[in-house]
This record gives structure tokens, C-alpha cells and sequence, in this order.
């Protein structure tokens, strides 16, 4: 059985988003993630969808990657934020709305952690009653993202408990995780359950997913699989062959 793919739109961005919607059709691609909900009806009448959104860019900047949950100063206004897209989010059809630690900035992660709980807690109720689930990114520290707080399983894992609700889960991104911790079958296999949507990309260097990339993909897709997932697998990788779509032809062709 084939997973459900989707392609992150900011890594295609010079190719008009319809053009992209036209290359979903024809290589069995069903979403295209990271769309705003304003955004989507351009794609539903395609029949594609879009699997999980983010917060749009706050003139406060909070919501983004360095400033989020992991500071009670952001609280109150990423609740505003989230109290907002999350009925925007349900009523696109978006079935996922990505959340983020933020850099730690001398927080250890206890403190983080607990931070981000009592941060997100309030919005479980009312993804809930929309049937949204909330999805907190792990992304490395050592390359992309100097200092951010959720870049490793253990410690999303550790929110997943704390919070303890069907509609809080982690976003697994394999790239990110092959720099951080590596193991990456074997965490897969451990914590699925937690794991409500994946990245892929190759790495070293986050393009294809070819044979010059370190992780091998057709053994990954198995255990995925092996789990029983149904949600999507979504290709995030910097396409540096000239061919775009045959970058992403090759991405998923590597991972049915």
C-alpha cells in the first residue's frame, strides 16, 4: 500500500502554484503542503488538499520558529493567532497546523518544555471541536536552526505526554532528525504514534533524494508503513536539478 504524498510549496515556489497542482495530478501527488487557507480552494476543485498550514507572518514576529511556545511572554498573542487560524484551517480542510518550540535563548528544556505545555494547552479544545490537529516541528539546531528548543524525538515526545491529547502530535522530519539524532528507523518504529505527518529531504544538504544522499528512502518508506499511517508524506527538499519536476518525479518515485 502506497502512502499519501504531498510537496512543500515554498520549496517549489518559482513554479506558479497551479503548474505545481498540474505535476501533483500527474505523478499521484494529493496535497501540496504549507498553502494558506485562502489559498486552498485554488487546489480543492483539482482534487488536491492541503495537509497542514502555518501561522502567517505576525507583525509582533512571533509564531515563527525563534519565537514561539517555549516563552510565556508569546502567550497571549499566539493565542490569538492559533484561535484564529485553527477555524480557518478546519473550514479549508487543512486537517493539520504546524506549532513550533522557538529558540531555546537560555531556557533549559524543562523549562521549555513545560512552557510550551501550558502555551498550547488552552488551544486543545477548540482544535478538538474543529478536528484540527496541532503539530510542533522538529528541525535541527547544528545547521538550519541555531538553538531551537524541539530538535530532538525524546523532548517532542515528552510534550506529546505532557499534553496528552489526540490532537497534539509532532511533525518528524527526517532530514532534520537524521542531523540531530540519526537512528531514524528505529525512533520511527518507538514513537509513530506521536508522529502526525513527515518531512522528507535528503541530507546532507536537504535536495533529492537520491543515491548521493546519505539516507536511504525506500527502506524508511517501509517502516512508515510498517506503523500503519495513514496522514502524508511530504517532500521538503531544495530541488537543484535544473528539471524541478523531474526532481520530484524522482523524490516520489523513490518513496511509494
Amino acid at each position: 500500500m502506497s502512502l499519501k504524498h504531498s510537496v512543500c510549496r515554498w520549496c517549489f515556489e518559482d513554479t506558479p502554484l497551479l503548474k505545481l497542482a498540474d505535476w501533483c495530478q500527474e505523478l499521484g501527488i494529493e496535497g501540496i503542503d504549507l498553502l494558506h487557507p485562502e489559498e486552498v480552494a485554488l487546489i480543492t476543485d483539482l482534487g488536491l488538499i492541503c495537509p497542514v498550514t502555518a501561522a502567517p507572518e505576525h507583525e509582533s514576529g512571533l509564531g515563527c520558529i525563534e519565537k514561539a511556545f517555549n516563552n510565556p511572554d508569546h502567550h497571549g498573542t499566539l493565542l490569538k493567532i492559533y484561535r484564529d487560524l485553527i477555524p480557518k484551517a478546519a473550514e479549508a480542510g487543512i486537517p493539520n497546523v504546524i506549532t513550533f518550540s522557538g529558540n531555546r535563548e537560555g531556557l533549559s528544556d524543562e523549562e521549555g518544555l513545560e512552557n510550551c505545555a501550558q502555551g498550547l494547552e488552552p488551544l486543545l479544545d477548540l482544535a478538538d471541536q474543529h478536528g484540527v490537529t496541532l503539530i510542533m516541528e522538529l528541525l535541527n539546531s547544528k545547521v538550519d536552526h541555531p538553538d531551537y528548543q524541539c530538535d530532538h524525538s525524546d523532548w517532542g515526545v515528552a510534550l506529546c505526554e505532557k499534553l496528552g491529547s489526540t490532537h497534539f502530535k509532532l511533525l518528524y522530519d527526517i532530514y532534520h532528525m537524521q542531523i540531530m539524532e540519526g537512528n531514524v528507523m528505529a525512533t520511527i518504529k518507538q514513537h509513530s504514534s506521536y508522529f502526525g505527518h513527515y518531512h522528507t529531504a535528503g541530507c546532507p544538504g536537504r535536495n533529492e533524494l537520491d543515491t548521493t544522499q546519505e539516507l536511504y528512502y525506500p527502506a524508511i518508506i517501509e517502516t512508515i508503513k510498517a506503523t500503519g499511517y495513514t496522514g502524508y508524506l511530504a517532500h521538503e527538499f531544495v530541488p537543484t536539478w535544473s528539471d524541478h519536476k523531474a526532481a520530484l518525479t524522482d523524490a516520489v518515485r523513490r518513496c511509494f
